[in-house]
């Protein structure tokens, strides 16, 4: 009996030990999957992270253009990424200074607020160890058809059409990469609207060099009847998603709705003008720029794509960056003046009664004499 029980605690053991290491191969081979508005898809036992997606959407009425940079990070050599789009698609390189000059353009505005009465980190009410400072402001068949193939610097450009999800997989294994069964399905919608697909390869310069900080641009062109941004496959991810839009058209703009993510952030809005560069070659017939910044804490709850409308006004809005300081005169706090100006009068007022007092007394005795 002993010798059973030993055997059975012997099985027990071995079984947890295998369910132990299946797990762990199971976190080493399944790629981490991250999205942009795209599926990232990393090579075998490899992982990549999209920490940061920027992206320009210019839309004159008829015509989308998005260009699109996106911020990783991982171990993995390459990858491949795909986008959805309602129609057939170009695709070129992007200028990487483009995002440079909207950053600028949309930045904040810093301006100082006083404040008369001291506030916490103002002396007297200083606290930690410095003496102050402001506190901080507030029907085909199941295959791809590979309609164009491109090589841009370091990316392999497919555009493909498919009736089919599961082609898309076929696609992918023949390359090289692995597919998670959770694509076909969140790919049916796409298929189901006939869509087409850009497919991309991510290759670095050389085979040992992981893909890692902020990639090129990829600037893509399609018709369109009204804008949209594909941010279906972005559910996928598994890592909370950070997303900034930029949306050039001739009016204001705005994302019909939070699609699963925290309520979309209007950070500027207003008409640019540029002369040259990147910026200069978009602005024409679109000259209203609405910048949006937008969280998706759970990726999961993703719910479609970002459909983008006009805004009911055009007012324009820019981000202002109070810092709060105190009011001083010639360096020195108003409210000390104030208060020690106050106490010089509290006490004038009785030495100015008492010496009026002694002028008059003696004058009073003489009187009565």
């Amino acid at each position: 009996m002993v010798g059973v029980r030993r055997g059975r605690v012997g099985a027990r053991a071995l079984a947890v030990v295998l369910a132990l290491c299946a797990f762990q191969l199971g976190s080493l081979v399944a790629p981490a999957w991250a999205c942009g508005c795209g599926a990232m898809v990393p090579g075998y036992r490899q992982h990549l992270a999209v920490g940061r997606e920027e992206s320009v959407v210019r839309w004159d009425g008829h015509r989308e253009q998005i260009v699109m940079s996106l911020t990783v990070s991982g171990d993995a050599g390459r990858a491949a990424w795909i986008m959805p789009v309602p129609h057939r698609a170009t695709v070129t390189l992007g200028d990487p200074a483009l995002f440079g000059t909207l950053a600028a353009a949309t930045a904040p505005v810093h301006r100082h607020r006083y404040h008369f009465w001291p506030h916490d980190g103002d002396w007297p009410l200083t606290s930690g160890d410095g003496f102050g400072g402001p506190p901080p402001g507030v029907g085909a068949a199941p295959s791809v058809n590979v309609v164009g193939r491109e090589r841009l610097g370091p990316f392999d450009v497919a555009r493909l059409t498919a009736t089919d999800p599961a082609a898309l997989g076929d696609w992918l294994t023949a390359h090289g990469f692995t597919l998670p069964a959770s694509l076909p399905g969140a790919l049916r919608p796409y298929v189901d609207q006939r869509w087409e697909y850009v497919a991309v390869r991510l290759v670095p310069k050389t085979a040992d060099t992981a893909l890692n900080g902020t990639l090129d641009p990829l600037h893509l062109a399609f018709a369109a009847e009204a804008p949209v941004y594909p941010m279906r496959l972005s559910r996928l991810a598994r890592t909370p998603q950070s997303l900034g839009l930029y949306v050039l058209a001739a009016h204001r703009m705005e994302p019909g709705s939070a699609i699963g993510g925290d309520q979309p952030r209007v950070v500027y809005a207003g008409r640019l003008t540029a002369k040259s560069g990147a910026l200069a070659q978009l602005l024409p017939g679109t000259p209203y720029l609405t910048a949006v910044d937008q969280e998706f804490p759970e990726p999961s709850r993703i719910s479609g794509d970002h459909l983008l409308r006009r805004a009911p006004t055009d007012a324009a809005f820019q981000q202002v960056i109070y810092e709060d300081r105190l009011r001083e005169v010639a360096g020195v706090p108003a409210w000390l003046l104030t208060v020690a100006g106050g106490l010089a009068v509290l006490v004038a007022v009785p030495v100015v009664r008492t010496a009026g007092r002694a002028r008059r007394g003696p004058r009073a005795g003489r009187a009565r004499e």
